[in-house]
């Protein structure tokens, strides 16, 4: 169940940068992993919940059994999130004419912390949460930096389409820097199944 959500997630958030580069309406497409990965956590709550009334597991499964419920949280962000940047595509309309360096600069670094959290997952490998912390710091760098920038005050008016263009911006990367967020307690997750103890950046 976990890794299929790794998957779908992947796929939810992929989709909706799909459709930000590109112009593509892919609202509906992206609701249904957003709501599939929604109605998966619930069913890995109950699971998990089923397997610790019954087994009663202590040590390190007890550990994997609670992390799996975090895990599948994280990856139901990843969907919600998509959602929310394919509905602002919709809110805001056409954004063809806009600059979006900055969004595809960190959809990169993101989509990169996605799949390394990922493969933490999958090797149960304790030692990624520090580069993820090292990339997250960057997202978060970026985001601060496109904020400073349109908060900057300017001799210029801007026409209507920038600043539809700086709120689209600006909304698609606080989504972005949240799903790193989530990719960095997916790796804390795995630290502290392996080892027993909290992430030191948690």
């Amino acid at each position: 169940l976990i890794m299929d959500m790794a998957n779908l997630s992947g796929d939810s958030v992929n989709a909706a940068l799909e459709s930000y580069e590109k112009g593509s309406m892919l609202r509906s497409q992206i609701f249904e992993y957003s709501e599939k990965l929604r109605l998966l956590q619930l069913e890995v709550a109950d699971f998990a919940t089923e397997l610790i009334a019954r087994y009663q597991p202590v040590a390190r499964d007890l550990r994997f059994i609670q992390s799996c419920m975090d895990i599948a949280y994280g990856f139901s962000r990843f969907g919600r999130y998509s959602y929310d940047i394919a509905d602002v595509l919709e809110t805001i309309g056409p954004i063809s004419e806009c600059d979006k360096s900055a969004v595809i600069e960190m959809a990169k670094t993101v989509k990169d912390m996605i799949s390394l959290s990922v493969d933490s997952l999958r090797k149960l490998d304790k030692d990624v949460s520090k580069k993820l912390y090292m990339m997250d710091d960057s997202v978060d760098a970026l985001y601060r930096s496109y904020l400073r920038l349109i908060l900057t005050p300017s001799k210029v008016n801007y026409e209507y389409s920038e600043v539809r263009c700086f709120i689209s911006a600006l909304l698609i990367l606080r989504y972005l820097e949240r799903i790193s967020d989530h990719a960095c307690y997916i790796s804390d997750c795995v630290h502290y199944i392996v080892t027993a103890d909290s992430s030191p950046r948690r």
